[in-house]
Formats: structure tokens, sequence, C-alpha cells
């Protein structure tokens, strides 16, 4: 051990590490952390990166080109009129074209094909009543009224005739092509007489079949 001034001398060319203040320990022991340290540190703990965080950006639509949406005017009396004659002859054409509820079903074109494919005695049904209701006239001479008498008797038995023949063609196809068929076969008749005392050219839906043909 050292004594006196030179023991002296050797401590005091010791750096004072014992007399370092506590803050001073502190303020070491703390390291800075920069930004890009921190959100490395956030990503690392399951941060999903947002575009903007990579770099990237929603591209916006172009601006030009663009026409400003113009105010809805109201319609003057002659166009609101010819848009419902549009409405109404787009309606009229499909109805033509496909019918309506009533005429939904396999059975039921099959019935509209039988009535279709030949020629009725009922399409001449109305023009002949027309004749009848003229020749039946008290001013007419009595042959011609015993004439309209008979056309009309001659075109009801008709019309009696064609519809039983073609209830029984429709009859026998629905049970050949349908057996599991649920269509009352009454009110199938019945829809099959009403168009065969249409004129062709006014039935709805138009006819699909020729005169003629098989079904």
């Amino acid at each position: 051990m050292c004594t006196g001034r030179g023991c002296l001398a050797t401590l005091a060319g010791v750096p004072s590490l014992f007399r370092r203040k506590p803050t001073d320990l502190v303020e070491e022991s703390v390291t800075p952390v920069t930004t890009d340290e921190a959100s490395a540190s956030a990503q690392s703990r399951g941060h999903t990166p947002s575009k903007k965080d990579l770099g990237l950006t929603t591209p916006k639509r172009p601006a030009a080109g663009r026409r400003p949406a113009a105010p809805a005017r109201p319609l003057t009396k002659e166009e609101a009129r010819e848009q419902r004659r549009a409405a109404r002859a787009e309606s009229t054409a499909e109805f033509r074209r496909e019918g309506g509820p009533r005429d939904r079903g396999p059975e039921r074109l099959l019935a509209r094909n039988v009535v279709d494919s030949r020629r009725t005695v009922g399409t001449w049904f109305f023009g002949g009543a027309l004749i009848v209701l003229l020749g039946s006239n008290q001013a007419m001479p009595p042959i011609v009224r015993l004439l309209s008498n008979l056309l009309w008797g001659a075109l009801a038995l008709g019309v009696v005739i064609d519809s039983v023949l073609i209830a029984r063609k429709i009859k026998k196809l629905v049970r050949e092509r349908y057996p599991t068929s649920t269509e009352r076969l009454g009110s199938l008749y019945f829809y099959a007489i009403m168009r065969s005392i249409t004129f062709r050219k006014m039935r709805a839906p138009a006819p699909r079949v020729n005169i003629g043909d098989k079904i």
C-alpha cells in the first residue's frame, strides 16, 4: 500500500469512474430510436402496410371527356302521347308474339298447333253471322230469309262438328305426349275452340305452324 503524497497522486490520476452521477448512467443506457426503426418495429408486430406506406397511389379517373348530367326536362304533350303510343305498340307486339298467362304451358301450345294446322269452319263463323243478320231482315224477300237461316244452321253445325274433331285430337295427343299432365281437358277444349273461331291473322300468340303441317 502507498501512503502519503505518492498515494494521493496515484489516486488523482485514476479516472473518476465511481464519482459519476446516476443521471449520467441513465442517459447512456437510453438509446435514441429513429423513425425508420420505429416503423420497422411496428411492421414486425403484424402491421399491414397501406398503399401509402408502399408508395402506391390509387389512379384517379380522368375528368376529361365526362359529360355533365343534363337536367331532365319535362315532356311536352306530344312527346308524352308518342311515348304512350310506343309503349302500347310494344306491349301489343309482345302479346301477339308471346301471349298472356293463359297461353302458358306445353299443353296450350299443343292445342294451338292443332288448331293452326287445319282450316276451321269457325273462321267463317262471324262473316257468315253478319250475312245471316242482314239476310234475316224483314225487308228481304222470303227466299233470302230462308237461305240466311239455312246458312246459319250450316255454320252452327259445322262449328259443332269441327269442335268435336279438334277436341278428340287434342285429347289423344295430350294423353300420348303428356300422360302426367294436370291440365283440365275441358278447359283445354274451350281454349282451342275459341281459337278456332278467330281469324288466323288475329290469333294471339301468332301461329307457329302452317296449315297442313303434321302435329
